[in-house]
């Protein structure tokens, strides 16, 4: 209970900070949302957690969207087209757009963000968009991104973080830009404490400000999912993401509160320490132990216990009923005897490995499930859990054998591959340190062929490749469970999981 306060206490101050700046007589219009971490620096060009991802939805907006349906959308371009045999990408600017410090969104303001996408020291941002060769201006509303070769994800790039532009006179004063960001969404930025909120204003010049209808939004980082869902329930939020699923049919039953779903794009799997730092040279260095982890692993039942049946079960980067999913590789069952052979082989009957888990309740419970079912084929797991960041810090590090990743996904398989496997990758995201040219290869074959079963080819290569090294082991693709105050209005799901504030309302 005392926790559970906590929050609520937070949820009220954050509200609370801001109430001077209303005018009198007008009650300020207040969306508050609860995330299940804290997210990492809000710099588009750094982050790399979901939850900055959903706060850079009301904070910047991108050169494209997606649509629910994973079609490309206009935002602060208006229209696109490709040239030079798809080597060049022309994008037409929307006119009048502003930054949030009054500066103007310009083709030079473009060009400034996409070299700091790919030039800034840590981006994380290098790699997905890593075929551009310049960014040329053509008019004051016009950019022309040159490509070293055809770049079929590049679109879908620049419908996430790389395609955010942010003012270029905020980014290059002095002191950390992730400190005071500014961009050109529709709120801006106001305050934030560490582990507590994140406090947007409404952008009264934002170009699109008839379809923002809260003064301000607070994020509150609640990794408690218990205590998340009893802060909507006591009416301290107004949204959360990522209700647990075995709270889905008691919400759903609550009149106060509504649930909207959608598949995600994501996935969940166990990243597997192969060449990273302490651990480098672990039990699972031997791939006959990494084989036998997998086969210890029932996938189906991991999903009927820990999330009521209601996720999908996977063992690639994409969902089964995905396109580019290959079909040559279905899901393997458990197979505990052969787990237990494996082992033997290896001469290593009773490895002992370290788990690294984000402390959430679910993913705790979920290492737990595998924790159990590892054992029984001789493995002696310990589960090491640590807030969010630090759990991605001790990946980064590699002070794990095995890593259970959440990944959000992205529109184009591409986002939810290449980072991962790629000896090209950032080290914050390939932190098993896999690297197999054979897959880099077929990695850029595929980001250049033409059409989709081209592409198909290419990933039925590369999933020869890693799912049989098994750098990653793939578990599941999670179903997005948003819980909201029955009042709120205009709320829809896109499989991304982002909480868009366009078109919001919180009805009397």
């Amino acid at each position: 209970m005392q926790i559970l306060t906590k929050f609520l206490v937070a949820a009220a101050l954050a509200v609370a900070v801001f109430t001077t700046a209303t005018p009198a007589g007008a009650e300020p219009k207040t969306l508050r949302i609860g995330l299940a971490d804290d997210p990492d620096m809000l710099d588009p060009t750094l982050a790399r957690t979901y939850t900055s991802r959903i706060v850079f939805a009301a904070l910047c907006d991108k050169l494209v969207d997606i649509t629910p349906e994973l079609d490309i959308a206009p935002q602060l371009a208006t229209e696109w087209h490709w040239v030079d045999d798809n080597k060049g990408l022309v994008l037409k600017l929307r006119p009048g757009v502003k930054f949030q410090d009054g500066e103007k969104l310009d083709a030079a303001a473009v060009k400034f963000s996409i070299e700091r996408h790919l030039t800034m020291p840590g981006s994380n941002r290098k790699a997905e968009i890593s075929a551009i060769s310049a960014v040329e201006i053509i008019d004051d509303l016009t950019v022309k991104l040159v490509l070293k070769a055809p770049f079929a994800p590049l679109l879908a790039a620049l419908s996430d973080r790389a395609g955010m532009i942010v003012s270029p006179k905020a980014a290059q004063a002095p002191g950390d830009f992730a400190n005071h960001p500014v961009c050109a969404g529709p709120y801006k930025f106001a305050e934030r404490v560490a582990q507590d909120r994140i406090v947007l204003e409404r952008f009264a010049d934002y170009w699109n400000k008839d379809a923002v209808h809260f003064d301000r939004i607070v994020y509150l980082p609640i990794p408690d999912s218990t205590i998340r869902l009893a802060n909507l329930q006591s009416g301290g939020l107004d949204l959360l993401e990522r209700l647990a699923a075995t709270d889905l049919e008691n919400t759903r039953k609550d009149t106060r509160l509504k649930v909207s779903s959608t598949t995600s794009l994501g996935y969940q799997a166990l990243v597997v320490n192969i060449n990273n730092g302490p651990h480098a040279k672990g039990p699972l260095s031997d791939p006959r132990a990494r084989e036998a982890l997998e086969a210890s692993i029932d996938r189906k039942a991991l999903n009927d216990v820990v999330f009521n049946g209601i996720f999908t079960p996977g063992n690639q980067w994409v969902e089964p009923k995905n396109p580019f999913y290959v079909k040559s590789h279905p899901i393997p069952g458990r197979d505990l005897a052969k787990a237990k052979q494996l082992l033997a082989a290896a001469g290593m009957p009773n490895p002992q490995l370290t788990l690294v888990a984000a402390n959430s309740p679910e993913t705790i419970r979920a290492a737990q499930v595998i924790q159990a079912m590892a054992g029984e084929a001789g493995f002696d797991i310990k589960i090491e859990a640590a807030e969010s960041i630090s759990a991605i810090q001790a990946s980064v590090d590699g002070k794990f054998d095995i890593y259970m990743n959440n990944w959000s996904g992205r529109s184009d398989p591409d986002g939810n591959l290449y980072n991962f496997v790629s000896c090209k990758a950032p080290p914050a995201f390939n932190v098993s340190h896999y690297c197999d040219p054979t897959v880099d290869a077929e990695l850029d074959a595929a980001r250049s062929a033409g059409d989709a079963a081209g592409r198909l080819a290419h990933y039925a290569k590369v999933a020869d490749h890693i799912l049989a090294d098994r750098p990653l082991i793939y578990l599941w693709h999670p179903t997005l469970l948003f819980a909201m105050n029955a009042k709120l209005a205009g709320f829809t799901p896109y499989p991304d999981g982002l909480v868009r504030p366009q078109g919001l309302v919180l009805n009397p």
